[in-house]
C-alpha cells in the first residue's frame, strides 16, 4: 500500500532532494512547483488535474475498503465517523492555528537560510478552473497523507505489534522524507507535525480533525500563494 503511494513518493522525495542538492546552484536558487499546468490548452489541462487528483484518490479507496467494518461505524478503524462534526471541525480549526503560523516561520527562516528550495504552491495564470482545482488538490492530500500515514499505518502496525511510539515516530519520519525534496528544514517541520498528528490520533482516535487541518492548511496556502506573490515578492524570486 505503502509503495502505491506515499512511500513510493518518499523515495521520489530522496531522489529529488539529492538532485537539487548537487546542482551547482544553491538548494535556496531552485524552484519546485506543487501544482503546475499539465498543458498551454485548457481543457486538456483540467483533464491532467482532475485524473491526476482522481488517481491519487485510489490508494485512499482502497485503504477505505480494507478497513471498512460490516457494522456501523463502518471505517470506524481510521477513526472516521459522523458522530461529532462540529466538535471535529473546532479541532480541526485549533490546529490550523498550532501548525499553519510554525510551519509557514520555518518555511520563510529556510529561505532566508538558503536551505529551502522555493515552492510555488500554484500558478499565477489562473483560469476559470484553478481555484477549484486547487480546492480538490487541497482535499487530495489531506485525505492521502492522513488516512495512509495515520490512520491505515497505525491499523497496520498495531496489528504487528508495534507500540504507540514507535508508530508515531515511523509515521512522522515518513511524512517527514516525502517532504525532502523541498529541503531539510521541510523535513524537520513535517516530521515535528507527524509527532503531533501522531500523538493526537493515539489519544483520541480521531481522523476527521486532522484531515480538517491539514485541507485548510493547504488551501490557505494554494489560494494564497498568487496574493503573497503579489504582496510580498522578495520572498518569492522569479
Amino acid at each position: 500500500m505503502l509503495l502505491l503511494s506515499l512511500g513510493g513518493s518518499a523515495l521520489w522525495s530522496v531522489l529529488q532532494f539529492a538532485d537539487v542538492s548537487t546542482r551547482s546552484a544553491p538548494i535556496g536558487d531552485q524552484t519546485v512547483a506543487l501544482n503546475p499546468a499539465r498543458s498551454d490548452r485548457e481543457w486538456l489541462d483540467l483533464a491532467y488535474q482532475l485524473t491526476g487528483i482522481v488517481l491519487d484518490l485510489v490508494p485512499v479507496a482502497l485503504v477505505c475498503w480494507l478497513l471498512w467494518r460490516a457494522r456501523p461505524p463502518r471505517l470506524g478503524a481510521l477513526g472516521i465517523d459522523a458522530a461529532r462534526p462540529v466538535r471535529d471541525g473546532l479541532a480541526g480549526l485549533a490546529l490550523v492555528a498550532v501548525i499553519g503560523v510554525p510551519g509557514l516561520a520555518l518555511y520563510l527562516a529556510g529561505r532566508a537560510l538558503g536551505l529551502t528550495v522555493n515552492v510555488v504552491p500554484s500558478p499565477l495564470d489562473a483560469h476559470w478552473f484553478t481555484v477549484p482545482v486547487l480546492l480538490l488538490s487541497a482535499l487530495r492530500a489531506g485525505l492521502t497523507e492522513e488516512v495512509i500515514v495515520v490512520g491505515y499505518l497505525f491499523d497496520r502496525l498495531r496489528r504487528l505489534g508495534w507500540g504507540t511510539w514507535p508508530i508515531i515516530v515511523a509515521a512522522a519520519l515518513l511524512r517527514g522524507v516525502y517532504h525532502l525534496y523541498q529541503g531539510v528544514p521541510a523535513l524537520l517541520g513535517n516530521v515535528a507535525m507527524g509527532l503531533l498528528f501522531g500523538w493526537l490520533y493515539a489519544r483520541t482516535g480521531r481522523l476527521v480533525p486532522l484531515i480538517v487541518a491539514h485541507v485548510l492548511i493547504d488551501v490557505a496556502v494554494f489560494v494564497g500563494y498568487p496574493w503573497a506573490y503579489g504582496a510580498f515578492p522578495a520572498l518569492f524570486p522569479r
